[in-house]
C-alpha cells in the first residue's frame, strides 16, 4: 500500500480507524473522484449510502472492503504481526475484526522484537549454509534443528546478534534418522504432544493406520511422502530419511 492512493469514504470512529491504519501502510487517503485509487474502504454508517458507494466502485473496477458488512466485501485486511521481513497475518474472512485484534495481540508476546534480524541474518548467511551443507535434504535437516524449541535459532527465544554465525561455527546437532513410530491414542489433532508435532513438520515420509484422523497426518511437512499402511520390513534401510509411523492404538 505504501504511496498508493486508497479511497476513504464516511465519517466517525470507524473512518478514523481506517485511516490510520492506511496511513500507518504508507497509503494516501483520497475522495471517491480519484482516478489512481484502485481499492477503496467505506466506513459510512446509512447501509443503503454504503450500498450505493460500493455500487459506483465496484462498477469502477475498484475493489471494495464495507466497514462491519463482510458481505459486501471484496477484500479483507488482516490482523498483521510485523517483525519485518517476518509477516503473520490473522484474518478472519471478515467474521469478526475484533476477534483477529485480539489473536493479534495475544500472539505479538509470542515473537521477540529481533525476529525479523534473525531472518535477516539467516538469509545473509545462505551461501555459508550451502557450502556447509552442500545438499538440499542435509540443508533443511540443519535448519528444522536449529529451529527447534530451545535450538540455537529458536525463532521464539532472544538471540545476540551473532546467533546465526555461532550457529554455523559449533555445528549442526545431528538430525534425527530411520523410522519412528508413534502411537496416536485419539482422533483430535489437539492432543498429539509438542514432539509429534516437531516430527510431523521434519518428517521425510509418514505412514499412517487406516483409523488415523487426516486431521493429524496432514499436520506434517507439504512436501512430505504420505503413504497409508504400516512400514514393511527393508522398505527403507538404505534410506537417510526421517519416516514416521503414526499407529493406530485407541482402546
Amino acid at each position: 500500500m505504501d504511496g498508493r492512493h486508497v479511497i476513504l469514504l464516511g465519517e466517525g470512529e470507524a473512518a478514523d480507524a481506517k485511516r490510520r491504519l492506511i496511513e500507518r501502510a504508507g497509503g494516501i487517503c483520497v475522495d471517491e473522484d480519484d482516478i489512481l485509487a484502485k481499492i477503496a474502504f467505506i466506513a459510512i454508517e446509512d447501509e443503503d449510502e454504503a450500498i450505493a458507494a460500493a455500487a459506483r466502485l465496484s462498477a469502477r473496477g475498484i475493489l471494495v472492503n464495507m466497514v462491519d458488512r463482510p458481505a459486501y466485501c471484496e477484500f479483507t485486511t488482516p490482523a498483521i504481526i510485523d517483525r519485518n521481513p517476518v509477516l503473520i497475518a490473522i484474518g478472519t474472512g471478515g467474521a469478526s475484526a475484533g476477534m483477529a485484534k485480539s489473536l493479534r495481540q495475544g500472539l505479538e508476546r509470542l515473537f521477540p522484537q529481533k525476529l525479523g534480524q534473525l531472518a535477516q541474518d539467516i538469509f545473509a548467511a545462505r551461501d555459508k549454509i550451502k557450502q556447509k551443507w552442500p545438499a538440499a535434504n542435509d540443508r533443511r535437516r540443519a535448519l528444522d534443528g536449529a529451529f527447534q524449541n530451545g535450538g540455537p535459532l529458536d525463532p521464539f527465544a532472544d538471540h545476540d546478534d551473532d546467533a546465526v554465525q555461532n550457529w554455523l561455527e559449533a555445528g549442526a546437532i545431528t538430525p534425527q534418522r530411520g523410522l519412528i513410530t508413534i502411537d496416536i491414542l485419539t482422533g483430535d489433532p489437539d492432543d498429539i504432544s509438542l514432539k509429534t508435532a516437531r516430527l510431523l513438520g521434519e518428517a521425510d515420509i509418514i505412514y499412517y493406520d487406516e483409523n488415523v484422523s487426516s486431521a493429524i497426518y496432514t499436520r506434517g511437512r507439504a512436501d512430505a511422502e504420505l503413504k497409508m499402511g504400516a512400514p514393511q520390513n527393508g522398505e527403507f534401510e538404505q534410506n537417510n530419511d526421517l519416516i514416521l509411523y503414526l499407529r493406530d492404538n485407541r482402546a
